[in-house]
């Protein structure tokens, strides 16, 4: 029997698991784990701040579709990850979280930083509400089963953060190295759940005998890596497609089938094609408020008079917020693979529907044409649109975009063009404004060789600049493109639209992020007129470093068609949105 360090072992068992970076900050209750990484091909990423290491491992997770790992320290540091790992939660990203703790052998003592005002030795209990499941290692010789545990759940199923309390007295404590040896003879390779050809037939003669049939796709066909089957599928019956909000990119917005996104953020001929649907086949969505015009028929859904086919990997979400005639627990990628063996043995012709396919064309063009106008403005500060025409025709169709929240995501999920599934990382369940600027370098680690911008706004950027220290000492070639309005745009336009004023949404001195950059020792680029936007955002692309762009853009509101109830409470019985701040 061969004894050894438990934080000797976990590294290696993360090095066999192909763990290749662990985010993270230091702390007493984790330097025996984190000295044991010095010598690991496992590459840590040191961050000045614990919500950057959680975001930046939920934009790498996001593209690398595995499991991502944050370490963290206990009490303020566990709690300052937490916003990131909810927001990782609420998005199903898989992710690791490695917490130290207070030693064993003090639990209720009130060690220094111990959680434990309600049960003794509780800091895992933090978690509880937003990860899968959460973890305190009692012992050491359960720290194997323990780990192999989490990254299962973590990436089945839906998946999901789950956290692994250890006490730091664990990680330094010696246990048999065959406990480690013996996990790694259970399989990481899990069968998913997917439907019979019975039900698969039902669903398709379903679609077929519908006159004007959607399918709705959430972020749960890109997580499931179930695009391109989706695509098949659609083509061959000429279904058209509206996503949510996460389900932008599912199929690129150049296909013709593609109508867009539905809901607050949607336009009226989009919200119009599911209102009026007569079946609609839903896959991984759970109808989110916004998409779904809060749920108010008259809008985006009118289900049950529409009838619901609804997939999903969680029995949770099926009949959730509209009821449902056929609900499938299924892998999306399983499911669809069916699907399309089913539907080309009973209509090997498919269906053709052209009347749609030119109806979409030219609400597409009709759109754009009356964009054009904002997209081609000089004005400066910058009109939002004329910010994204210029991203649009400098970036390449298969750049990682990554947004925070406010015009960068609304407008974005409206009106800026996705190419390839996967490729825009946003932050929808929890909606976090810092999320944008940090993911993006999660997603430059895990793909090197793609351009990677991230728009942002000044509101968002400002929660941690700090990012910038670790692209520097790092290295990360991100651009990110700082849509600048100086306030918080999109609850300004609120309260002036519903209240008058802009009290507590507006920044009297807004900060130079360019020079802020620079201190940093990261390329810093102002802005000072429409036109030298362009040219800066090719030059930055070019340079193949970090590079911030600061863009003064006008506080427009995102055009919104859609509903959202919070417009009622705010004006009963008016129809208020949002209005320009100057």
């Amino acid at each position: 029997m061969s004894k050894r360090l438990v934080s000797n072992l976990l590294v290696e068992y993360l090095e066999d698991r192909g763990v290749e970076h662990i985010f993270g900050l230091c702390g007493h209750t984790n330097i025996a784990f984190l000295s044991q990484l010095e010598n690991s091909s496992i590459k840590f990423v040191n961050v000045r701040h614990e919500q950057i290491s959680a975001h930046m491992a939920d934009g790498y997770a996001r593209v690398t579709k595995k499991a991502s790992v944050v370490l963290s320290h206990l009490g303020p540091g566990l709690t300052n990850a937490a916003t990131g790992v909810a927001n990782a939660a609420l998005d199903s990203i898989p992710m690791v979280v490695i917490a130290g703790d207070i030693p064993s052998h003090f639990y209720g003592k009130h060690p220094h930083q111990e959680v434990n005002l309600h049960a003794d030795a509780s800091q895992y209990e933090i978690y509880r509400p937003f990860v899968k499941r959460a973890w305190r290692v009692d012992r050491p010789d359960l720290m194997p089963e323990i780990m192999e545990k989490a990254f299962q759940l973590a990436e089945t199923g839906r998946p999901g953060p789950v956290l692994v309390s250890v006490p730091m007295d664990i990680f330094s404590k010696e246990i048999d190295e065959s406990l480690f040896e013996r996990a790694k003879y259970h399989t990481r390779s899990i069968s998913k759940p997917s439907i019979d050809d019975e039900k698969a037939k039902e669903i398709i003669e379903k679609l077929v005998a519908s006159e004007n049939p959607v399918v709705y796709a959430g972020g749960g066909v890109i997580l499931a890596d179930a695009a391109a089957e989706l695509r098949e599928f659609v083509e061959h019956f000429d279904i058209p497609v509206a996503h949510s909000l996460m389900g932008k990119g599912v199929m690129s917005d150049d296909n013709d089938l593609t109508l867009g996104m539905t809901g607050f953020w949607g336009t009226k001929f989009i919200n119009e094609k599911t209102r009026t649907a007569d079946t609609i086949l839903a896959l991984g969505t759970q109808f989110a408020e916004a998409d779904s015009s809060s749920w108010e028929s008259e809008y985006t859904f009118d289900i049950p008079k529409t009838k619901l086919i609804q997939i999903d990997i969680s029995a949770d979400e099926i009949g959730r917020n509209y009821p449902v005639e056929i609900g499938v627990v299924a892998d999306l990628k399983q499911a669809l693979t069916v699907l399309n063996r089913v539907a080309k043995e009973l209509y090997p012709e498919g269906k053709t529907n052209e009347a749609i396919k030119e109806e979409i064309r030219n609400y597409k063009k009709e759109f754009r044409a009356s964009n054009e106008e904002v997209r081609t403005d000089d004005s400066f500060p910058l009109m939002p649109q004329r910010i994204l025409a210029d991203v649009e025709e400098v970036i390449p169709k298969d750049a990682y975009i990554t947004t925070d929240v406010g015009w960068n995501k609304n407008g974005v999920g409206q009106q800026f063009p996705i190419y390839e599934a996967g490729s825009i990382l946003t932050p929808g369940g929890f909606a976090t404004m810092g999320f944008g600027a940090p993911a993006a370098m999660g997603a430059k680690i895990a793909a090197p060789d793609k351009v990677v911008i991230s728009l942002v706004g000044d509101g968002g950027f400002g929660q941690n600049p700090a990012i910038l220290a670790t692209a520097a000492e790092e290295n990360i070639p991100v651009v990110w493109v700082i849509m600048n309005n100086s306030s918080f745009g999109t609850i300004a336009g609120l309260e002036k639209a519903h209240y008058n004023t802009t009290f507590g949404t507006v920044f009297e001195k807004s900060p130079d992020y360019a020079a802020i950059a620079k201190a940093y020792g990261v390329e810093g680029i102002k802005i000072n007129a429409a036109d030298e936007f362009k040219p800066a955002l090719e030059k930055a692309i070019a340079m193949n470093k970090p590079v911030v762009i600061d863009v003064p853009m006008i506080n427009n509101p995102v055009p919104t068609d859609g509903h959202w109830n919070i417009m009622d409470i705010y004006s009963p019985g008016k129809k208020v949105h949002h209005v320009s701040v100057e």
